[in-house]
């Protein structure tokens, strides 16, 4: 348990300092394909289902940095390239959060529960499961043509 602690306030502060040094924060998410479901995720740190991802790193691209995220958080090992879905744009306090949305296809994964990622479900993306947080059905209706995409997250 120390452990998960530690590990979450480096997070944490990894994240505080990025938003004093510089308010843009270039983050991935993606949509995982497999068999006509989507991968969602619970985490140890948010409440609710949403699309695995997480921070670019500095002077990674973020198509690199969806596959590593992938193969840290769901334990990723084939897909086909990641494809760029959408970008969208979030602020909080004076930092803003730049969010680039992948599609991932033809996905194999072993997941094991660890310390960031709890919990993973494959979900028909008409039908999210409840807890499934706002954004993530905003983007679910914009992914099926329901809803005109939007900018902001």
């Amino acid at each position: 348990m120390r452990r998960f602690f530690e590990k979450l306030l480096i997070l944490v502060v990894a994240h505080l300092r990025a938003m004093l040094l510089s308010p843009w924060d270039v983050g991935v998410a993606a949509i995982v394909w497999q068999g006509g479901r989507i991968v969602l995720v619970r985490h140890s740190y948010k409440s609710g289902w949403l699309f695995p991802g997480g921070a670019v790193d500095r002077g990674e691209a973020p198509a690199a940095a969806i596959i590593r995220e992938l193969q840290e958080e769901i334990g990723l090992s084939q897909s086909a390239p990641p494809r760029l879905w959408g970008v969208y744009t979030r602020s909080w306090l004076w930092a803003t959060n730049l969010i680039l949305i992948y599609e991932v296809a033809d996905a194999a994964f072993e997941f094991r529960p660890n310390w960031e990622i709890r919990e993973l479900l494959l979900a028909a993306p008409d039908a999210p499961p409840p807890g499934t947080g706002p954004a993530i059905r905003r983007r679910l209706q914009e992914l099926l043509g329901n809803a005109p995409r939007a900018e902001r997250w």
